[in-house]
């Protein structure tokens, strides 16, 4: 047993029966999917409609940035609100929300009042509660499956996101802008309403902890998921190795577009094509993740997924080509969903419930710190050393990381491959 398990676990949310993943995760798939596509075609409809009202270009950027910057300032205090509440309420209340704002967005489309600055709020307030949602569902996810499914659950979840944000999300947000301005932000309403409603429909009570049982004061709470992963060493050093590898992984995706027009010479639309290569190895990943650790050691195929990545990003570096970035494309988005399936599985079983909220919250503000720093590094390499370069650096330091990542899988390697086990372990 976890420390902390139980204590305010409701019995309702008992794991399923063996052969399946259950109606609860079943229910909370097809929730989780049809909020991703909603995600996915707004995150190509913001952009439309906002080059339909202004041509400036640091105005239009400025929306992704509105959209990345709550991660940054509220994922601490999203991951601990998580752990107070009820994480099934938490996602109902946040889809109904997102309804709300892309509603009002596209109702002041279809009376011609639409203006950048309503974009801007929409965005920020979007992003704001899907620190939320995102905290919430990845919380709720262990309460529905058994510890030894938490791969094949994740990685059913994350191929379902790859399939609506890669496939279905552009080119039906696209299309209905073409339509209809307002056609997607009516669709995305109607359908984070049908996710939220589908929710509403999972049995059972998924607080973390009695109220009795929790520090008094917010900045406590949040102290005590920091004091947490800084002192669970397993964890905390997989942390920093895999957000260094992320910051890497960044910097050759930030320049990828000047790769293919500069290096390849190939047209800007092109880069569709690979973004599409990397969403089938994407899919790939997300499905072969957990047939991959009931034949090798979790702790093995953590190591060679970032091996691939880092080999993938070095071989485009030293021999580009149109061929080249297409496997490395599929390799590197391949071994990138199979390392999140895996991390994300052992999160979920190490971490206590009770606290689980404010770690991911504090894990998440550590990726998306470093994500723009890593995309700047990638632009001043460029600059510096050239294109190419900046993926042979990129790819070498991955590499090296190896290195420390394999210190640490080998020395804590009973633990990590013993979550394949039905029942929770003392951590």
């Amino acid at each position: 047993m976890r420390p902390g398990d139980g204590a305010g676990d409701s019995p309702e949310p008992a794991g399923p029966l063996p052969g399946g993943l259950g109606r609860r995760f079943w229910l909370l798939f097809t929730s989780s999917t049809v909020s991703n596509l909603g995600d996915g075609i707004g995150r190509i409809a913001l952009p439309l409609l906002a080059v339909t009202l202004t041509r400036d270009p640091v105005l239009v950027a400025a929306l992704s940035s509105l959209t990345f910057l709550p991660w940054v300032l509220f994922a601490i205090v999203s991951g601990a609100l998580v752990d107070r509440l009820d994480r099934r309420k938490v996602m109902v209340v946040a889809e109904f929300v997102r309804a709300v704002v892309v509603g009002l967005l596209a109702v002041a489309v279809l009376t011609g009042q639409a203006a950048i600055w309503m974009l801007y709020a929409a965005a920020f307030a979007l992003g704001t509660v899907e620190t939320l949602y995102d905290n919430a569902v990845h919380s709720l996810l262990s309460s529905v499956v058994r510890r030894d499914q938490l791969e094949k659950a994740n990685g059913r979840v994350e191929t379902a996101a790859v399939v609506t944000d890669s496939f279905l999300g552009a080119p039906v947000g696209s299309a209905l802008f073409v339509a209809a301005a307002a056609l997607p932000f009516l669709a995305n309403s109607v359908g984070f309403l049908l996710a939220g409603a589908l929710l509403l429909l999972l049995p059972g009570r998924y607080s973390a902890a009695p109220v009795t049982d929790r520090p008094a004061g917010l900045g406590r709470e949040i102290g005590e998921g920091v004091r947490w992963l800084w002192n669970y060493k397993p964890l905390r050093n997989i942390t920093l190795i895999g957000t260094l590898s992320a910051g890497m992984n960044q910097a050759a995706m930030a320049v990828l577009v000047l790769f293919v027009v500069d290096v390849l010479h190939l047209p800007a639309a092109a880069f569709g094509w690979f973004a599409l290569a990397s969403g089938v190895g994407g899919v790939a990943g997300g499905l072969i993740a957990p047939l991959l650790v009931r034949r090798w050691p979790r702790a093995a195929v953590m190591a060679v997924a970032m091996t691939v990545s880092g080999a993938g990003f070095t071989f485009l570096g030293i021999f580009p080509s149109v061929a080249t970035l297409v496997i490395a494309s599929v390799a590197v988005a391949g071994s990138l969903l199979v390392w999140n399936v895996l991390i994300m599985s052992i999160r979920q079983a190490l971490i206590p419930a009770h606290l689980f909220g404010r770690v991911l919250g504090v894990i998440r503000t550590l990726l998306w710190g470093l994500i723009p720093a890593g995309a700047l590094a990638g632009g001043l390499m460029a600059g510096a050393f050239g294109l190419r370069a900046v993926f042979v650096i990129s790819g070498g330091v991955m590499l090296m990381l190896m290195v420390p990542l394999c210190r640490v899988l080998w020395r804590h390697r009973t633990l990590i491959n013993t979550l394949r086990e039905p029942e929770t372990i003392d951590t």
